[in-house]
């Protein structure tokens, strides 16, 4: 159930949508003026708002534009006995979530704010999952390399440069794609990666650029491309060394012209996309054995961003193990593990040629395999 605030100067309408809506089980709040109501929004925290229209001293729709000021979250329904539809679409233009006309409708009303405590459910679980996106890709760490990354992060961020990020498997480019995204002017649009490795050659074009309806034997639909689906947004290409010299050159056309056709259609489709590729190769070497072109390199790499192995910076490692213990235990849902400072420094002693991904492995295997305090030793047989 909800809590509601009913702001009217009428206190028949007020006592009835009182009754009405506390007998459905809504704790309910009135105000008989505008100022009453903008208090009440402040100290009381109201979930849904029913504002009149037509009040003295203050009227409705500035009452919303109060509300709106200083709260986006919480749905306004403005109500009016001289509703007209040139005041409906002022108010919905100002905010409003919805427009009801005098004398209110019972069944309007309940439909109305199951709509609206429905949509400040989505709004929060929206919240709190993008939250949770955002904490699985923050960077952990405070080595110089890390913090020139971070640094390197804040600057190119804010504007659509393309970056190149390098570095070996597992040494944590897509959290740096992911940040750069998330620091960027497109932080609320699509974030869309390609692993460019895992796709076969003969698929990739399908992928990146989509195709039409019997384009091929077993197109048995239409379908949005990558670059189609990042509009907007961010498209990152992952292992983009491994991409095919025939798709590389669509790619580069695409980077070129900001647009795409998708296989089967002549017609071009105009894209807005920041391009972000990552490789563990070293693309000058495959330029010179003739397996990746040039060009594309060039458009790709106006920024690079070189991300060192683990072994590189070892003071990363004591937070590294710090921040899995608190991720691992709480996936398992199981009580936090401690390890002692001899068993950390154990594993700062390995090259760890898998790097982070590595680390976590052997981290996730030590809380399974260890005691409640994970060991020298431990670490010694189970790494």
């Amino acid at each position: 159930m909800a809590k509601i605030l009913v702001i009217d100067d009428e206190r028949s309408i007020r006592n009835s949508m009182k009754d009405i809506l506390s007998f459905e089980g809504h704790e309910v709040i009135l105000a008989e003026n505008g100022m009453e109501g903008l208090v009440a929004v402040k100290n009381e925290k109201p979930e849904v708002v029913f504002c009149d229209i037509k009040m003295p001293k203050m009227e409705g729709i500035e009452v919303l534009e109060r509300i709106k000021e200083f709260t986006s979250d919480i749905p306004v329904i403005m109500i009016s006995g001289h509703g007209t539809i040139d005041t409906a679409i002022e108010a919905i233009k100002k905010g409003a979530y919805d427009f009801i006309e005098k004398p209110l409708d019972l069944n309007r009303i309940l439909i109305t704010i199951k709509n609206a405590t429905d949509k400040n459910q989505l709004l929060e679980e929206t919240q709190k999952l993008k939250t949770k996106v955002n904490k699985k890709y923050e960077m952990i760490g405070h080595s110089e390399a890390l913090n020139h990354i971070r640094m390197m992060i804040d600057k190119v961020a804010v504007s659509d440069a393309r970056v190149l990020i390098t570095g070996p498997n597992g040494c944590g480019k897509e959290l740096v794609a992911h940040q750069l995204h998330e620091k960027s002017h497109r932080q609320n649009k699509a974030f869309i990666e390609v692993n460019c490795a895992a796709i076969p050659s003969e698929l990739i074009e399908s992928e990146l650029f989509g195709h039409e309806k019997g384009s091929f034997t077993s197109a048995i639909k239409q379908k949005k491309g990558k670059f189609e689906l990042a509009s907007g947004g961010t498209l990152f290409l992952d292992e983009i060394g491994d991409m095919s010299l025939e798709a590389q050159a669509k790619v580069l056309r695409a980077l070129q012209e900001n647009k795409i056709s998708r296989i089967g259609s002549d017609t071009d489709i105009q894209v807005d996309v920041r391009v972000i590729a990552a490789t563990n190769k070293n693309l000058k070497e495959e330029i010179s054995k003739n397996r990746f072109r040039e060009d594309l390199y060039h458009r790709l790499s106006v920024i690079i961003i070189d991300v060192p192995p683990l072994k590189d910076r070892p003071e990363d490692i004591d937070e590294l193990v710090s921040y899995f213990l608190d991720t691992i235990c709480d996936e398992m849902g199981i009580a936090r593990k401690n390890i002692t400072p001899e068993a950390v420094q154990a594993l700062r002693s390995y090259e760890w040629s898998g790097n982070i991904r590595e680390l976590r492995n052997v981290v996730e295997r030590l809380i399974i395999l260890g005691s409640q305090t994970i060991t020298e030793e431990e670490v010694k047989l189970y790494k």
